[in-house]
């Protein structure tokens, strides 16, 4: 579809402009469902504000008639100003006090709705597919939604505040102005229009280069937060790559920066013009009413009033046309934060989801599946079938890319496949509730999370429907061979460890170890360990599988490895290629059938004695 003419584009404009006003009511929604009571006070002090300096005004006029009839007509007395004066000494106290206290109220309003926006990007987070994560569109938006969440919803409700408060004294001016002639509301009218549009028309494209630079702004904090980073420090320091990430930093942010400021000259050059023309305007209203005045139409307190109502009104004027670009950029946050909560998930459960009986009585079951990854053309599994017997450890070896992880990303469905049918003892995966079926399973990843928390609570996460006992905390440390670390650290188990809140830190083996042990404590039927011992040695691992084998005595689970050494402990082993099966059979089994699988254990072995006899 061809793009519009930029013609076509500058007459869109407005409507553009107003289209994101569609935001508004639903921004108004969460804050009064984040903090109703103090939203509803907010408002009302809003109000006051907006209407006090009005009477203010006005009273003006009667309190500097009355003084002046006072001075000419001595015999008058001083009550025609007195009274009046009063009025305006209890006005401004009144606007002090809701002046101090409006700016608290906003804080706690703003506050409540922020952490009310945080959950809801929190919840829709953790509602959407894994499979998001894995475009850039995706990753742009919630660059965007979650960047501006910082201080997005205090800025909008502070920038809605103002605007609505400005917004009621500013006509509350016009009407003052409309009392001398019915034109002179016009004039302010007049002086605003080509600045509100400047203001609009910068805010917008502003906006347009926000995301026209979404991708520089990412990457250009990925190099900054690589060079501040803890885990890259060494490697950093190593290769000499400190010069090498601040020019790239520095390219790409000067790339945004030398886009940004071209805009902002811009803004400057049309914003001083249509300053200008609204600076005329007013000094040609003043000059009129001076001249009225002067042939005695309207009286000195008249005069004083309309002075300071359209010197208050060019004034605000002004603030609202700040006000309103702050405003409108608030809203184009809104877009984002919109945008993003209304993404829906792929993955849906059932309306009458099934649900198998509990424990795993005939096993998992994979048959002709095709996976295939977004925007990838390469089929991650093509016409894959397996069975994972109830019962039985199967391990599942293969080179990089055979397809392994991904498989056990199917079996807990964090994807569907693109054809075929995985089946839980007979029930289809997508015939069962997601949580339903994730709750009976425990993963441990080939790259697990690491938790700045103690050794007990990295432990009892793995099991948050019944939280476990010391007692099973300690036998699941025992079990994943993590007691024998836990036993060095300075407090147990109880130990806080990571260095940003704790002092205590884990190798990559002693981290697996731990994380095994938080997959252990789960009440799972089926166990998927994807390379469970890849950060482990030799000797660690032969201890550590005896033990696992052990521990795993009668459950069902899925060891997905690239080392052998570790595969042979399974009942079967399948050797994947390609996304397919290629061999199947018990370690003996294959090594005899002097296929694929003996000839990368012969190659496995004599690498692993080269490097034993180079370090003994």
């Amino acid at each position: 579809m061809p793009s519009a003419s930029p013609k076509r584009e500058q007459l869109l404009r407005p409507i553009k402009h107003l289209n994101e006003l569609r935001h508004l009511p639903r921004a108004l929604r969460l804050v009064w469902e984040a903090a109703p009571g103090r939203a509803s006070l907010y408002a009302l002090l809003l109000f006051l504000q907006g209407v006090l300096p009005v009477f203010f005004i006005a009273l003006s006029r009667y309190f500097i008639d009355g003084l002046t009839q006072a001075i000419d007509q001595p015999g008058m007395g001083w009550g025609s100003w007195w009274l009046p004066g009063l009025l305006m000494l209890l006005l401004l106290a009144l606007m002090e006090a809701a002046g101090q206290f409006t700016p608290y109220i906003r804080l706690l309003v703003g506050e409540r709705w922020q952490g009310h926006i945080y959950g809801l990007l929190q919840q829709q987070a953790i509602r959407l597919d894994i499979g998001f994560y894995e475009t850039t569109e995706y990753y742009d938006l919630l660059q965007r939604a979650s960047k501006e969440a910082i201080d997005g919803p205090v800025q909008l409700l502070e920038s809605l505040g103002k605007l609505a408060q400005n917004a009621i004294t500013f006509l509350s001016m016009m009407a003052v102005l409309a009392l001398f002639a019915w034109w002179l509301p016009l004039i302010l009218l007049l002086g605003t229009g080509p600045a509100l549009s400047v203001s609009l028309a910068s805010t917008w494209r502003l906006h347009r280069w926000r995301l026209r630079t979404t991708v520089l702004r990412r990457q250009s904090d990925y190099y900054h937060e690589t060079l501040l980073s803890a885990q890259s420090a060494a490697e950093v320091r190593i290769l000499g790559l400190g010069d090498y990430l601040r020019e790239r930093f520095a390219r790409l942010h000067g790339r945004r920066l030398g886009e940004r400021v071209a805009l902002a000259r811009m803004e400057l050059a049309w914003g001083l013009g249509a300053g200008l023309f609204g600076t005329l305007l007013g000094v040609a209203a003043m000059a009129w009413m001076a001249w009225q005045v002067a042939q005695q139409r309207f009286s000195l307190g008249q005069l004083a009033m309309f002075w300071q109502a359209l010197s208050q009104g060019q004034k605000l004027m002004h603030t609202l046309l700040t006000q309103v670009s702050t405003f409108y950029r608030s809203l184009l946050f809104l877009d984002d934060l919109f945008s993003y909560l209304d993404i829906q998930p792929r993955l849906r459960d059932p309306e009458l989801p099934q649900s198998p009986p509990p424990g795993l009585r005939e096993g998992v079951r994979l048959e002709g599946v095709a996976f295939r990854y977004p925007g990838s053309e390469r089929q991650a599994l093509a016409g894959f079938d397996l069975l994972l017997p109830a019962g039985q450890l199967v391990a599942i070896v293969g080179e990089n890319g055979a397809g392994k992880s991904t498989l056990a990303r199917l079996i807990c469905r964090l994807h569907d496949p693109d054809s075929g049918h995985i089946t839980w003892d007979g029930i289809d995966l997508r015939a069962m509730a997601q949580a339903d079926l994730r709750g009976r399973i425990g993963l441990l990843m080939q790259r697990p999370l690491l938790y700045q928390a103690s050794c007990a609570e990295n432990i009892a996460i793995g099991e948050l429907r019944q939280p476990p006992t010391a007692e099973q905390l300690a036998m699941a440390a025992a079990a994943s061979g993590f007691a024998a670390v836990a036993a060095r650290l300075p407090d147990g188990l109880d130990t806080v460890l990571g260095k940003m809140f704790g002092q205590a830190e884990l190798s990559s083996g002693e981290w697996q170890r731990l994380a095994l042990a938080r997959i252990l404590v789960r009440q799972a039927e089926l166990l998927i360990l994807d390379e469970p011992t890849s950060a482990m040695d030799p000797w660690a691992e032969a201890e550590w599988m005896q033990r696992l084998r052990s521990v795993l005595a009668g459950r069902t689970a899925l060891i997905i490895t690239h080392r052998f050494t570790t595969a042979m402990q399974a009942d079967t082993i399948h050797v994947m290629a390609e996304g397919r099966i290629v061999e199947s059979g018990s370690h003996r089994q294959l090594l005899a059938a002097e296929g694929r699988y003996a000839r990368s254990w012969r190659a496995q072995m004599e690498r692993r004695q080269e490097v034993e006899s180079v370090t003994s």
